[in-house]
């Protein structure tokens, strides 16, 4: 298995570390949790980076870096509505694209295709990941408020209710990317769905 491929593999296996560290209320949780989620995402970028300039660049990577992604992004998602801070119905729409795009590219793997990711689907990546961060960020910095900045009760709830509505608006930002590049997908691959 080559490097890149590693690197998938590993954004893979730091999911139940980041969803423990999310769920498991220990103190600094959402900063663990954030710290695992950037070196995961991470390794979204440089395994792509290290296949492109290497020439290594396989079938199992072009099939597993975008499923690895999608595993880190829809924990975190998931994680968000059992903890009150995203909306379900975000969340439905974005695993409904998953499993549509997911489903295309194994129709086609049982053509003996590999579709890979379009830039569009990389866009919803991105936007994706920004809003988990940034999301996780704003929890982080919450979490010290109370502890290392003694902010008061009061400016810790206000900053709260801040915090979820710029959360739903980025949420709802990678949603929008979300539901294009499913469309576009889609609309590029419907040969696959024709054949059948």
């Amino acid at each position: 298995m080559n490097l890149p491929n590693k690197l998938t593999v590993g954004r893979i296996i730091l999911v139940p570390f980041f969803v423990a560290a999310l769920l498991v209320g220990f103190p600094f949780h959402n900063v663990a949790a954030l710290l695992i989620f950037i070196i995961a995402s991470l390794t979204d970028m440089f395994d792509g980076k290290i296949a492109r300039k290497y020439n290594l660049i396989t079938d199992f990577g072009k099939f597993a870096d975008p499923l690895a992604d999608k595993i880190l992004v829809l924990a975190a998602l998931l994680c968000f509505v059992q903890l009150g801070l995203s909306d379900c119905i975000a969340v439905i729409i974005v695993l409904f694209r998953e499993f549509a795009v997911t489903s295309i590219r194994l129709i086609a793997a049982s053509s003996g295709k590999v579709v890979a990711a379009n830039i569009w689907g990389k866009i919803k990546t991105v936007t994706q990941m920004i809003a988990v961060i940034a999301i996780l960020a704003m929890q982080s910095f919450g979490d010290c408020c109370g502890t290392v900045f003694a902010v008061s009760t009061e400016t810790i709830a206000m900053l709260s209710g801040v915090f979820y509505i710029i959360g739903e608006v980025l949420i709802w930002i990678s949603t929008f990317f979300a539901l294009v590049s499913g469309v576009i997908y889609i609309q590029q691959n419907k040969h696959f769905i024709a054949d059948m």
